[in-house]
């Protein structure tokens, strides 16, 4: 289990992987000697894989973003590696995930604009011999997003 003093090292970090060791110890509460081996072993110990950083998608010139719900017409292993094999090729796809329910599939996928996503929906998903469908949800807005 991981204690309170680590569980605010986290959150700190996740909400700036960039404080410095010194602003990390004031605002959990640590010597900065005790906050930098703690933060050590978060990352020995995997609790920390790595760091990243959050990309702005306006300067990216990224303006529509949806997830897609993706049904697979056959549901070998060889079916889904050839899915995954595809679509991690695509950069327009920002992550996805293999999901239970009435679908295989829920992928994030970001492009340009609503043209952009039309061609990426057409020419890349709709070229692949695994897809039976596809539903898109188009994000609105993101009031929370906790991702790094």
């Amino acid at each position: 289990m991981i204690g309170n003093k680590n569980q605010n090292i986290l959150q700190a970090l996740s909400l700036d992987g960039r404080i410095s060791n010194t602003e990390l110890a004031a605002k959990v509460g640590l010597s900065p000697s005790a906050c930098l081996r703690r933060t050590q072993e978060l990352e020995r110990s995997g609790v920390i894989s790595h760091y990243r950083a959050v990309l702005n998608p306006i300067a990216m010139d990224i303006g529509f973003t949806a997830y897609l719900a993706v049904g697979l017409s056959d549901h070998t292993k060889a079916s889904q590696e050839a899915f995954e094999a595809a679509i991690t090729r695509s950069p327009e796809v920002r992550e996805y995930h293999n999901v239970t329910g009435s679908f295989e599939y829920m992928l994030r996928v970001e492009t340009k604009d609503l043209l952009s996503y039309k061609v990426f929906h057409t020419d890349v998903l709709g070229v692949l011999p695994q897809v039976r469908s596809i539903t898109t949800f188009v994000v609105m807005g993101s009031p929370k997003d906790d991702r790094a």
